[in-house]
């Protein structure tokens, strides 16, 4: 998974009115307003005091930006002091927010790196199997080790997947430039919610200089690669050209909540969300943790006042956003996390908050009232991530409390004392967007794959007239969840519904199909696996409860496209 920064003005789009409105002088028995202007995330006690509590951020001084009436979430801006305790006086509102410093001074500083890939295991490839295509596949499908553990070999022939079933990309954007990813892109239906974030107020580089004017990126771009990689794994196109996906003919929508850095803010997640839902979106993929928390926590002794009034309101309105798309018919499916831990007996946060920078501190983290946000959210479909042995990957947090299928994530040390032992051959295979393969120095200008960027295992895809695209190799359970995506796809492709003038299938049914078709896989014996010959510390060993049925491991199983597509009506009954 990827790790997030902070907020940024979403675009208004039809569904969500922005709304502006002139401060209005507050009487001085509340605290003085200062600082610079700020933005905030306040949220309204429920959708009906929507009104209400854009009045009171009018009272308090504020000036309200965006609302997002579906969950009754709205930005606003004000003077950084003062703001948070007025406004949150009000009867109409649930809590209030910091986002970010509006138009901050940039001073020289450190670009902060996301983690929502687990990059452990960037090293040098093996050697690349000779590429073999077969009826249905393309051409480097050959090295998908995920592609065939899922069968979407097999499943494509029976159910390569309908256009009419929409995914949702929640992530940094696709490249719908991609030769593999243009077939399937559907512009008109994309969406960016996210400004790219040049410096946090402390002054460190956060999304770096903006590309484009207005500091917004279009629908089709991609800076941080991470969406044009799990893009790939659900359905890139199969064309005769480079890799295809697991659900290689349907629609890819990007819904981009994620900064160019890797942060994903409470703003943009959630209007990504309700957008979801008014769309008729089918299924989501998730592939993140929303920032700056990766524990939420309502009232952790650690924290500030204002910091846990922060964390509630990050809880009440993902929940919120949650039971929203799940009613409009959207099945979520969430990558589990990179924290290798139990997340049912959670460890020390140590990374919290991740944003601005240099505001960490250490917490300890009860799990009765604290939430890593959306795989424990409402609704969702948590995944694990497991290697080319179907090992569980050592990075892969687990437990029976969260996880729900298990999914090819990539595991660059499995396969301890063979030749494939620490080779990125063992990771996972995608698109990776032209532009960040040459900031990365992995491509030169002429488009040629650098000797850095073959150490990696980067590859380059010529068509025979002239398009051009590259791919790389990434592990994580953010490599897992569009495997699962991707199989929750073919699942609304086969036994969704035309309902009025759309169609698709119940987010509850299509989880039924997924976990009851899933391939069964019991825990490993002994139960407690420890990964110090991998060269892992004692933090990651890890112990397996539960059944062949269902255990922390791999939850219902891995899943399985053929399955799915052939036996899944029973678990529709």
């Amino acid at each position: 998974m990827k790790r997030p920064r902070l907020l940024a003005a979403a675009l208004a789009v039809p569904l969500f009115g922005a709304l502006t409105a002139v401060a209005v002088p507050v009487a001085s028995a509340q605290p003085a307003l200062a600082g610079p202007a700020t933005e905030f995330t306040v949220l309204a006690k429920d959708v009906q005091s929507v009104a209400s509590a854009q009045k009171a951020i009018r009272d308090a001084g504020g000036t309200v930006l965006e609302t997002n009436s579906a969950v009754g979430l709205i930005k606003a801006s004000a003077p950084a002091t003062g703001f948070t305790e007025r406004v949150s006086a009000n009867r109409s509102v649930f809590g209030a927010a910091k986002a970010q410093v509006i138009g901050s001074v940039p001073k020289d500083g450190k670009k902060a790196k996301n983690n929502n890939v687990e990059k452990e295991g960037r090293g040098t490839a093996k050697g690349n199997a000779a590429a073999k295509k077969a009826v249905g596949l393309d051409p480097l499908d050959d090295q998908l080790w995920g592609l065939k553990s899922v069968r979407s070999d097999l499943s494509r022939t029976k159910q390569p997947g309908s256009k009419q079933v929409k995914v949702g990309i929640i992530d940094t954007g696709i490249d719908g430039t991609h030769p593999d990813i243009a077939p399937n892109f559907d512009a008109a239906d994309s969406r960016n919610f996210v400004k790219d974030i040049p410096f946090d107020v402390n002054g460190v580089e956060v999304d770096g200089p903006c590309e484009f004017r207005g500091c917004v990126d279009p629908v089709n771009h991609d800076d941080g690669a991470h969406g044009t990689h799990v893009a790939g794994t659900i359905a890139a196109a199969a064309n005769g050209f480079g890799v295809s996906g697991v659900a290689p003919n349907v629609t890819l929508v990007n819904i981009r909540a994620g900064q160019d850095s890797g942060y994903f803010f409470l703003q943009p997640t959630v209007d990504a969300l309700t957008y979801a839902g008014d769309a008729g979106i089918d299924v989501v993929n998730m592939s993140f943790y929303t920032d700056p928390w990766l524990y939420n926590c309502t009232a952790n002794p650690a924290d500030s006042a204002a910091e846990q009034a922060e964390q509630r309101t990050i809880i009440e309105a993902t929940q919120r956003a949650l039971n929203y798309a799940h009613r409009k018919g959207v099945t979520m499916v969430v990558a589990l996390g990179n924290q290798h831990t139990d997340l049912g007996a959670p460890q020390p946060d140590t990374t919290s908050p991740d944003y601005p920078a240099n505001t960490t501190h250490p917490r300890q983290v009860d799990n009765a009232s604290c939430l890593n946000l959306p795989v424990e959210g409402n609704h969702t479909i948590g995944v694990g991530a497991f290697g080319p042995s179907q090992a569980k990957a050592d990075y892969s947090n687990y437990g029976t409390e969260q996880i729900s299928v298990s999914a090819p994530g990539g595991y660059f040390r499995d396969g301890f004392g063979t030749p494939w032992f620490r080779t990125v051959e063992n990771e996972i295979l995608s698109t990776y967007p032209k532009n960040v393969a040459l900031a990365e120095g992995n491509i030169d200008e002429a488009g040629n794959v650098t000797p850095a960027g073959v150490a990696l295992g980067v590859q380059k895809a010529t068509a025979t007239d002239g398009r051009v695209g590259y791919y790389q190799w990434l592990q994580g359970t953010s490599m897992a969840t569009p495997h699962a995506a991707g199989v929750a796809a073919l699942i609304v492709s086969q036994y969704g519904k035309k309902s009025g003038a759309g169609f698709g299938l119940d987010p509850d049914k299509v989880q039924r199909v997924l976990e009851g078709t899933a391939s069964k896989i019991a825990c490993p014996v002994p139960r407690t696996v420890d990964y110090l010959d991998e060269g892992r510390d004692a933090t990651f060993t890890a112990t397996c409860t539960g059944d062949a049925s269902f255990n922390g491991f791999y939850g219902h199983g891995a899943v399985d496209a053929y399955a799915a597509v052939t036996h899944g009506s029973q678990y529709l009954k």
